[in-house]
């Protein structure tokens, strides 16, 4: 095959991929928000059955041809075809490890076990849910010790979501957290609270949603190219730069979830609607890896959404449209109360200087589960022992438990260190960015696009062009430095509760 019939080839697999990619994309979006209840086994096989054909046309032999061909002539090669051929060679290299049937019905089974998740969760019943999670954690370790024999199975899972990743790299970090965080933890407990009794109220549903489409246009994403939905568990997912899908959840007794809900899939729908045009319908036009998806989620919820300049900002919309509930409510108390600190049950609703407590819990309990250390029976005590020891709540129920995220559900075992990652990279961000951006006067006007432009040029618009380490070193002019986080979050909280 000549390097021009591998170049023709390369692009026809990209279009043909993209199209299935859509679709069972599609079918997953509509499963987790408007599909009826018993849709599930059917939905699993169509999804099973795309799955197939993407399987086999990753792993054909006339596709590992194509990428040899290209992958000879790498060095002759623009940055863009050699990453793209790189970035297919790598899904060719792990799919080729998974039968074709066995691919499939693992596919289908995830969306099974999403369905079963759903009313386990309403249930609080992990045991109808466990066996499901059986075959998912089986799957994973097979899929591990195919992947990368000699090395923790764990560390094979990790490099999924971000490429080298592994326990050496993440042992240490999180042990920094603890050391640094915990006493400030435990100081900040000591303090009096913020007076967050205005939010003990009932904010009517209809106005949350009026107040989804406010914060959407606060971030500036256009309706046009991204729609908003509402499932159980928050998630965003991106199709094209002119497809985006987020989605939020409502609680009357809760106007801050769905507030915060809504501006962190906003940062995930700003990166994938900030893609360049020339990256469109190729493997490249996602995130970089899932910890860079999360620095922008983070971003945007935290350091922008929990400042005391943008609470400025979003106080008149409050008002406006919650007149009852906001009368007496000034900024600064919007401001203490959105950043509340103190040990908490469900890691969505955390504040940031506990929330890496509640990633580190899951974190441990993906090693033993991977490991073979803990047994999916066993993971619900687990679970709640660490909360206790760690964070020094009892966990009431499965529901608050371990059943409150769905990421095991669509088996993504090694993903949770994002969220950590995520939230230290986008402090190393923002002292970059505040080189060349009035950061704060723009979030206390209610102008985000000086921010967001910043960010599409240093990361949004290199999609999967440049690996993680590379796109950060770049974007920050020096290494990623976790001490950098926990400094950011020393200074924040210490002021807060004058420590």
């Amino acid at each position: 095959m000549t390097l021009n019939e591998a170049l023709r080839a390369l692009d026809a697999l990209e279009k043909t991929l993209n199209a299935y990619g859509h679709a069972i994309g599609c079918l997953n979006y509509d499963g987790e928000t408007v599909a009826p209840r018993n849709s599930a086994a059917a939905r699993g096989e169509t999804v099973g059955y795309l799955s197939g054909i993407v399987h086999e046309k990753i792993t054909a032999p006339q596709t590992g041809e194509m990428l040899d061909a290209i992958l000879a002539e790498a060095d002759g090669l623009d940055l863009k075809t050699r990453r793209r051929a790189e970035e297919l060679k790598r899904s060719r290299d792990e799919l080729t490890l998974v039968p074709a049937d066995e691919y499939m019905a693992y596919q289908q089974l995830m969306q099974e076990a999403m369905a079963v998740w759903h009313d386990a969760k309403l249930a609080s019943d992990f045991a109808a849910y466990a066996p499901y999670l059986d075959r998912i954690i089986a799957f994973n370790r097979r899929l591990a010790a195919r992947k990368a024999p000699d090395r923790p199975a764990y560390d094979a899972l990790l490099d999924t979501y971000e490429k080298g990743l592994s326990h050496e790299t993440l042992d240490p970090f999180f042990a920094l957290l603890r050391k640094e965080l915990t006493p400030v933890i435990l100081e900040v407990a000591k303090r009096p609270r913020p007076d967050t009794a205005f939010l003990n109220q009932s904010w009517p549903i209809p106005a949350q949603r009026e107040f989804t489409e406010r914060l959407m246009d606060l971030l500036g994403l256009d309706r046009d190219d991204c729609a908003v939905g509402e499932t159980e568990h928050p998630f965003t997912e991106g199709f094209n730069k002119h497809d985006v899908r987020i989605t939020t959840h409502y609680h009357e007794d809760s106007v801050l979830s769905s507030m915060f809900s809504v501006i962190h899939e906003g940062g995930h729908a700003l990166y994938e609607l900030g893609v360049a045009d020339e990256l469109q319908g190729t493997c490249l036009a996602g995130g970089s890896s899932m910890s860079i998806h999360e620095s922008q989620s983070r971003f945007y919820e935290n350091i922008i959404g929990r400042s005391r300049p943008f609470c400025r900002a979003l106080l008149p919309i409050m008002k406006t449209l919650f007149p009852a509930q906001m009368a007496g409510v000034d900024a600064e108390m919007l401001y203490r109360a959105a950043c509340l600190s103190e040990p908490s049950l469900i890691r969505t609703e955390a504040d940031e200087l506990t929330y890496s407590i509640h990633v580190m819990i899951r974190y441990e309990l993906e090693k033993a589960m991977i490991g073979g250390d803990l047994s999916t029976a066993d993971i619900p005590g687990e679970w709640n022992r660490m909360y206790k020891e760690y964070l020094g709540v009892d966990v009431p129920d499965d529901r608050r438990g371990c059943l409150q995220d769905s990421h095991w559900s669509f088996g993504a075992i090694g993903y949770f260190p994002s969220y950590a990652l995520g939230s230290a990279y986008g402090v190393q961000m923002l002292a970059a960015m505040e080189k060349d951006v009035d950061v704060w006067g723009c979030a206390a006007a209610g102008n985000l696009a000086p921010i967001t432009a910043w960010l599409r040029e240093k990361i949004h618009r290199h999609g999967q062009l440049l690996l993680p380490k590379q796109l950060l070193e770049n974007a920050c002019g020096a290494p990623f430095d976790p001490n950098c986080y926990v400094d950011y979050l020393k200074k924040k909280y210490g002021e807060l509760y004058s420590l």
